[in-house]
């Protein structure tokens, strides 16, 4: 397999084959956002994409369930290309069950509900979207180019050709003044998204991204500890989702929270609570073990 660059997955696709078809991101201006800050944004030859699942599929791979398109968002690309990809790999893979992919609101609404269908069709049922904040204030901060509007209508498009639609919040987004707000607004986009799975991840600030020069020079700061597991709280706390996975897994995260709400919204509460009232910090993840 040929991969350009660090390749970035979700946690919940541990287990499946990642295939790069997309090298870095087709947006590539969010402000926080260290994964494809080295990387020119291109579609893979059609050539290239298949030598890599020829390559999978004769390295003992043939029983293959699960795969995972990347980098940053392969739905951009064009409806027969991606056909001919996902055709390939059922050919090569006859076990597959399911393929998952990066998906901005962009590269959703670029494609028709009939489009959305054969893809899925196709074994194309995960898709992942980065809200990361349901505030528009901080999301035209970071520049994440979008508006909240476009984002519920990307993830209702998903929803409706029964694709299961994986949502991405980041604690910390709204920093220390709007830590609150980022946190309530949030959970209202949710609310009205009604995601299958939500992924919460706690922001890292790295060298090299706008935001890390942000915090530099004091025009951003980062929510405290416990602050942060607060805002985790107030999501939770505001939930009215139908049934969905939330978890806080994800390894930057000080607090790891799993969750099948509405059932378990008040034990994880309960839970919250105890640890914030606590103020005791080896209840936490420690910095050393906290990553992306």
């Amino acid at each position: 397999m040929n991969y350009e660059g660090a390749i970035i997955r979700p946690p919940n696709e541990a287990d499946s084959l990642i295939l790069q078809v997309t090298v870095g991101c087709s947006h590539n201006r969010c402000t926080f956002c260290p994964a494809y800050i080295d990387k020119k944004f291109r579609i893979k030859f059609i050539d290239e994409i298949f030598d890599d699942i020829d390559t999978a599929a004769a390295e003992a791979l043939y029983d293959v369930r699960r795969i995972f398109l990347c980098d940053g968002d392969p739905l951009i690309m064009k409806q027969g290309f991606l056909i001919e990809i996902l055709d390939y790999l059922s050919l090569k893979f006859p076990r597959l069950k399911r393929v998952g992919i990066y998906a901005n609101a962009k590269s959703i609404l670029r494609k028709s509900e009939e489009e959305l269908g054969q893809l899925r069709d196709k074994k194309l049922s995960n898709v992942y979207m980065g809200l990361e904040s349901g505030d528009q204030h901080t999301l035209d901060l970071v520049k994440k180019g979008v508006t909240i509007e476009k984002m519920i209508e990307a993830s209702a498009r998903i929803r409706n050709v029964g694709m299961k639609l994986n949502v991405t919040v980041l604690l910390g987004l709204g920093g220390k003044e709007r830590s609150v707000i980022h946190a309530k607004e949030t959970i209202k986009v949710l609310n009205r998204m009604q995601p299958n799975y939500i992924g919460a991840l706690t922001l890292i600030i790295v060298p090299g991204t706008v935001l890390y020069d942000f915090q530099s020079n004091g025009r951003f700061e980062l929510p405290g500890k416990f602050e942060l597991v607060k805002e985790l709280k107030i999501m939770i706390e505001g939930s009215n989702l139908k049934n969905c996975l939330f978890f806080s897994n994800h390894a930057s995260n000080y607090f790891p929270i799993k969750a099948r709400l509405p059932r378990d919204k008040e034990n994880i509460l309960a839970e919250l609570k105890s640890v914030i009232s606590s103020d005791d910090e080896s209840i936490l993840r420690d910095e050393f073990t906290r990553g992306l």
